[in-house]
């Protein structure tokens, strides 16, 4: 979950165990889905807090990205000992990628951005003199499943072996914390598919309780077989899906086939990871449709106060406690 990448050193540092994070996020996700606390939260949220949630989380998304894309071309000339400046590399690739955004919204085909820019990225860089940063290190074939070899041991896998009681208290706010956030994330993403697709649509707009029920499992059978992240939402497929009108199921499927094929073939993970792919993938694909989505969503002066509150306490406090 993006929200959650600034805390990953206070995590370590407080003792947290991947495993336990994982397992205490799948139980409150599924207590939470279970007693139906993730809809009802939502059903409750006014336009003008969700619009401000909305603002906030987009702003500081593609703030963060923006960041890692020039700290990116800054380490890049340092790391290879360049005699000139990269820095600027960053700035035309964002440049650029604002040019084919903007020209693929106004001809109304925004789902293509995610591609387009990412190979937009990938061709700047290398025509810049910046491609040597990328190296292929990911090689084909199965990863490994076996829940024993990642956490089995302390000489392999993650090297930390089985999580014990303090483990768990360690992990407990950060468990609490990231399933808080669940629903204002799929908030985001149940939104923009209201604004997007067509009247009658019901159906094909997401479940926020059945979400956060495979949210729950996915995070604990992917970190039992080596995963590390904290899961959510996809909502790099879930928005452009959305902005391009495409129901849910099928395309999950076919996402989700991807996925495994580029896992076995291995090199073009690489790629993917690669900062200037990922930064604007996240950028056009996610953090810029939540900003307009946020700001359609402030339509008169009471929406326009709650947001601003809503945006001014995220700023202080958190997120969570400002869509409280």
């Amino acid at each position: 979950m993006a929200t959650m990448i600034p805390l990953i050193g206070t995590i370590a540092l407080a003792g947290a165990h991947p495993l336990a994070l994982a397992i205490l996020i799948g139980i409150f996700g599924l207590l939470l889905s279970y007693f139906k606390g993730g809809s009802k939260l939502v059903n409750l949220t006014s336009s003008g807090v969700a619009g401000g949630l909305l603002v906030f989380l987009g702003f500081m998304g593609a703030k963060s990205q923006i960041g890692s894309l020039f700290d990116w071309a800054g380490g890049l000339q340092a790391k290879h000992a360049l005699d000139y400046s990269l820095g600027y590399v960053a700035f035309i690739i964002l440049v650029i990628n604002v040019v084919i955004y903007a020209a693929l919204a106004k001809f109304g085909k925004r789902w293509l951005a995610i591609p387009l820019c990412s190979i937009a990225a990938i061709a700047l860089s290398f025509g810049l003199g910046a491609g040597l940063d990328l190296q292929f290190t990911t090689a084909p074939g199965i990863p490994n499943l076996n829940p024993v070899y990642w956490w089995g041991s302390t000489e392999q896998g993650w090297q930390l072996g089985l999580p014990d009681m303090a483990h768990f208290i360690a992990s407990l706010p950060f468990a609490i914390l990231a399933v808080a956030m669940w629903s204002p994330d799929f908030l985001g993403h149940r939104i923009f598919q209201e604004l997007n697709y067509p009247r009658g649509a019901e159906k094909v707009l997401m479940d926020v309780d059945d979400t956060m029920t495979t949210c729950s499992v996915r995070q604990m059978v992917g970190t039992a077989v080596g995963g590390g992240n904290i899961t959510s939402s996809w909502g790099t497929y879930m928005i452009p899906a959305a902005i391009a009108k495409r129901p849910i199921p099928a395309g999950a499927i076919l996402l989700g086939s991807l996925c495994i094929i580029v896992a076995i073939v291995g090199y073009p993970m690489d790629i993917t990871v690669w900062r200037p792919v990922m930064s604007i993938a996240l950028l056009v694909g996610v953090f810029l449709p939540l900003l307009e989505a946020g700001l359609q969503m402030v339509k008169d002066t009471t929406s326009s106060q709650a947001a601003g509150i809503c945006i001014f306490a995220a700023f202080v406090a958190n997120p969570v406690l400002a869509w409280y």
